[in-house]
């Protein structure tokens, strides 16, 4: 086996967003595509040489083989040692967990995340740095630097090794250890959550669906869930991770987490239901007859949270992304700790995380996690709800109800717009933008606009800034609009329209969203001129 310098032109397409680098599957099995980032990566982390790294993915199409690709490229430049999950699989909470468990150099994570997978779907590649996180905005910039000017990759010259056996195998001078996926990450689970409790709630007979969505929380699931804790088999659907998602969007909402949705307002509905993504850091929590928004799982868990053993001793602050509803920052102020509100991306997050300054976080995109790791968890979320529903002794219907009761209801939903043309999309945010300096002070919809500004956040650790977050309008009465583009999809631009109206009680707790909320999405469409600039007055998605 030799190491090989293999000449490559770079490619243009090539800088990381929020969450590392997305295209078609077809791109990254482009001659040099995988291997130029690759090796762009190792060179904006100052070399690979002498270092460890976890390697995992979600097991979507062209896993296994780009797997071997890293692997060889990882040898090729000096890596010392790379942990990769069997069968080259690994959930991104999983992979965040043994990066921190294993002091490693970082971590490369093959995932796509809640997209859909297969021969002419989506992959994708991040790296996460020693703490468990995204790279921050200074290492990607430097990744994509190191894309433009690559002319070269070092590739270690040697046959697949065997990622389906446990153990410890050589490639060249690289060790790689192989190991189980799930039960560094169990174990994780157990330390954090009142096992017992929850294990006699389902001894009880509480009823208990998670939908895997055919993808990589599947066997997560299976043996926390129903091994662990006793959960009835079948508790788990769609647990078996395929290449496709068997033909399913892995997105846990209401929109493509249908089946669980339809189950849970059924006649004989669980107790309980869940669902997580593609690589298992969102959820979608619901309960029998009755839909938890993200925020106001957020809000409930952040309630609640000392209800768990590894919560115990109380937070110390809770951190949202700024389109996040504010549902969880009334929760802040009764309890008397910090409330921070950053850009949407959890490595916003790493920085209050490894700071101690959060214990929870939370997006309003289904991510909710704290600082066992440092990427959002979909089962972690799920298994906190468990704790409580163990512990209280309620439903989530009447959780939640006290929660209003005691807070005020924030009503919140977002529309997704997905698939515009790039510059129909971005011509939209550009008049809105110039419109800004005008909006205060005028009337639409029988509400009066008190603020309007793209979000700008100074990071309270290392004062970097982050520019143009989203478009924010606000009114009098609580109620807020807030717009960006999503840097998550891999064709056009995806628009989300974030909307929320405060309901402070004792009446009107109790609407359909859509309708409490039904003034203030009018408003969004004629602010913003969703209709003229796109051609479209309907969103794709609705959570």
């Amino acid at each position: 086996m030799t190491i090989q310098t293999v000449p490559t032109t770079a490619f243009a397409d090539q800088k990381p967003g929020t969450s590392g680098l997305r295209k078609k599957t077809p791109a990254f099995m482009k001659p040099n595509y995988l291997e130029n980032f690759v090796q762009a990566t190792f060179t904006a982390i100052g070399g690979a040489a002498g270092k460890t790294f976890v390697l995992g993915g979600d097991g979507r199409y062209f896993n296994d083989r780009a797997a071997q690709i890293i692997l060889r490229i990882a040898a090729g430049n000096g890596a010392a040692r790379v942990i990769v999950g069997q069968g080259a699989v690994l959930s991104t909470p999983a992979a965040s967990h043994l990066i921190r468990l294993n002091k490693t150099d970082g971590g490369i994570i093959m995932s796509a995340s809640h997209n859909p997978g297969g021969p002419e779907e989506d992959f994708g590649v991040k790296f996460n740095t020693p703490n468990g996180g995204p790279a921050p905005e200074s290492v990607t910039e430097a990744m994509f630097a190191a894309t433009k000017t690559i002319t070269e990759y070092k590739l270690l010259d040697a046959p697949d090794i065997d990622l389906g056996t446990l153990g410890r195998v050589s490639l060249g001078d690289m060790i790689v250890d192989v190991v189980d996926p799930v039960a560094d990450y169990a174990d994780l689970m157990e330390s954090l959550f009142d096992f017992p409790a929850i294990a006699q709630m389902f001894a009880n007979g509480f009823r208990m669906r998670f939908d895997a969505m055919c993808a990589v929380t599947g066997p997560y699931g299976s043996e926390i869930l129903e091994r662990r804790l006793g959960a009835a088999g079948g508790t788990v659907t769609h647990g078996t991770p395929l290449p496709d998602f068997g033909g399913m969007h892995p997105d846990p909402n209401p929109t493509w987490a249908h089946e669980l949705m339809a189950e849970m307002f059924g006649p004989d509905a669980p107790d309980f239901g869940a669902a997580s993504d593609g690589d298992g850091d969102r959820n979608m929590v619901v309960g029998r007859g009755i839909y938890v928004s993200p925020s106001d799982s957020l809000a409930v868990l952040a309630a609640n949270a000392h209800l768990a053993p590894g919560y115990a001793k109380g937070l110390a602050g809770v951190a949202r992304s700024m389109p996040t509803s504010a549902a969880v920052d009334r929760v802040a102020a009764k309890l008397g700790i910090a409330a921070y509100e950053t850009p949407t991306g959890w490595k916003f997050f790493g920085n209050l995380l490894d700071d101690g300054r959060a214990t929870l976080c939370g997006e309003e995109s289904f991510g909710t996690g704290s600082d066992h790791v440092r990427e959002k968890d979909g089962l972690w979320a799920v298994l906190l709800w468990l704790n409580i529903l163990a512990v209280r002794k309620e439903s989530v219907a009447e959780i939640l109800a006290q929660h209003w009761a005691e807070y005020g209801r924030n009503y919140y939903s977002r529309h997704d717009f997905e698939a515009i043309a790039t510059d129909k999309a971005d011509a939209m945010m550009s008049a809105l933008r110039a419109s800004l300096p005008t909006l205060p002070g005028t009337q639409i919809e029988g509400m009066t606009i008190s603020a309007a500004d793209d979000f700008a956040y100074t990071d309270p650790v290392d004062g970097s800034v982050s520019q143009k977050q989203g478009v924010r309008i606000l009114f009098a009465d609580g109620s807020r609009i807030v717009m960006r583009l999503s840097g998550t999809g891999t064709e056009g631009a995806t628009l989300r329209v974030y909307l929320e109206r405060y309901a402070p009680g004792p009446e009107g707790l109790d609407l359909d969203p859509q309708d409490a909320l039904a003034p203030v999405i009018r408003a969004a469409h004629a602010l913003a001129g969703i209709g003229p600039h796109t051609g479209r007055t309907e969103p794709n998605v609705i959570t």
